[in-house]
């Protein structure tokens, strides 16, 4: 019987269909200014690369569960820097890289083809590759009401988002909440932008006043990798409902789906220092308000982005219209349409660049 091959279930991989207006960014005398991918530029704190570098002699297998240590600092940090409290330092799990986390749990919730999985209308495309590696139904929905009489087994909710930079309140979360436990679905809330919030709050799905305390059927997932600069080491982690977690990680002992021994260490570090994280958020917010404004002077909205690490920008027209007149002047951008259909006509441009890029990206954008 002729195998079928799992890449042929799945979209192809959209930054490869960028690959012109790539080069011909790097053609800019200058050089390319790469704002298309959420990838930190900036140094891995010292304190977090000594946490790493303290235990790199350590020479057995790690657990999948990870230190005590770890999940410690994980459930203080979430309620020092976030309000969540109530959580039991065994219902943190740590994952290597939320990507991970994403695209495996699906199948790790034991989901088939008879279960539908929720995303949001505009996603990160790995909600999606999760649902179709298990072989489940998909559907993009931003409001309860779009999904008429299914039951969905799981609901992705991703606030800040990724890639508009929009906050749910309270009050929707708290509604998606209701609307999963009437009908026995679970919400695996991605919460890596909590901590690159611009404008309001940002609330997460465990906070008491989405879930009323009670965490039955929530997973948060959170990621070092862009408050920390930890892209490179692959540090997450996911908490919430203690039985679903114990669930993952009675599979993942199975799967082998260990996060390293020191990078767990640097994780722990990371973790419990708030400094680095605040230092990297202003980084951020020097980089988010010159890009702002020379985008508004150049001509273009944009819209939401009240958090994250991206501007959702339009000036009406077809995205790879915009993608390419960005990349005439030597900056490459990503379309909206990774996203979904309704990202058309957006683009989204990433604040992950050093200053001098910034900097080169605003001079390019003010000249006519």
């Amino acid at each position: 019987m002729a195998r079928t091959p799992v890449s042929a279930i799945l979209p192809d991989f959209p930054w490869d269909t960028i690959a012109s207006a790539k080069a011909l960014a790097q053609s800019h005398p200058d050089g390319i200014v790469d704002l298309s991918v959420g990838a930190p530029v900036d140094p891995v704190d010292g304190t977090i690369r000594d946490a790493l570098a303290s235990v790199s002699a350590v020479s057995g297998y790690p657990t999948t569960h990870g230190t005590r240590e770890l999940r410690v600092a994980a459930v203080e940090s979430l309620q020092r820097r976030y309000g969540i409290t109530g959580l039991d330092e065994q219902a943190v799990l740590p994952v290597i890289g939320t990507k991970e986390l994403i695209a495996w749990l699906p199948r790790l919730l034991g989901l088939g083809s008879d279960d539908l999985v929720v995303t949001p209308e505009l996603a990160y495309p790995t909600y999606e590759v999760g649902a179709l590696l298990a072989g489940a139904r998909v559907v993009r929905a931003d409001g309860l009401t779009q999904l008429g009489p299914d039951s969905p087994a799981l609901i992705f909710v991703n606030s800040p988002s990724n890639p508009t930079g929009k906050v749910l309140p309270v009050d929707h979360l708290r509604k998606v909440v209701a609307y999963a436990r009437e009908r026995g679905a679970i919400v695996a809330s991605d919460e890596c932008y909590l901590g690159l919030t611009w404008e309001g709050e940002a609330p997460s799905i465990l906070d008491d006043r989405v879930c009323d305390g009670d965490h039955t059927g929530l997973l948060a997932i959170h990621s070092l990798s862009k408050t920390s600069n930890l892209a490179s080491y692959r540090a997450g982690f996911v908490t919430g409902d203690a039985a679903l977690v114990a669930e993952l990680l009675a599979v993942r002992k199975h799967a082998g789906m260990m996060v390293p021994f020191p990078v767990q260490a640097a994780m722990t570090a990371a973790l419990i220092a708030d400094d680095h994280e605040a230092e990297q958020r202003e980084r951020y917010r020097a980089r988010r308000t010159a890009l702002l404004a020379a985008l508004r002077d150049a001509g273009f909205a944009v819209d939401l982005s009240e958090a994250g690490l991206y501007l959702w920008t339009t000036r009406g027209e077809a995205c790879r219209t915009t993608v390419d007149w960005f990349a005439e002047r030597g900056i490459l951008v990503a379309p909206g349409e990774f996203y979904g259909p309704s990202g058309a006509k957006h683009v989204r441009i990433a604040l992950t660049a050093t200053d001098e890029r910034i900097a080169a990206a605003v001079d390019r954008l003010s000249v006519e």
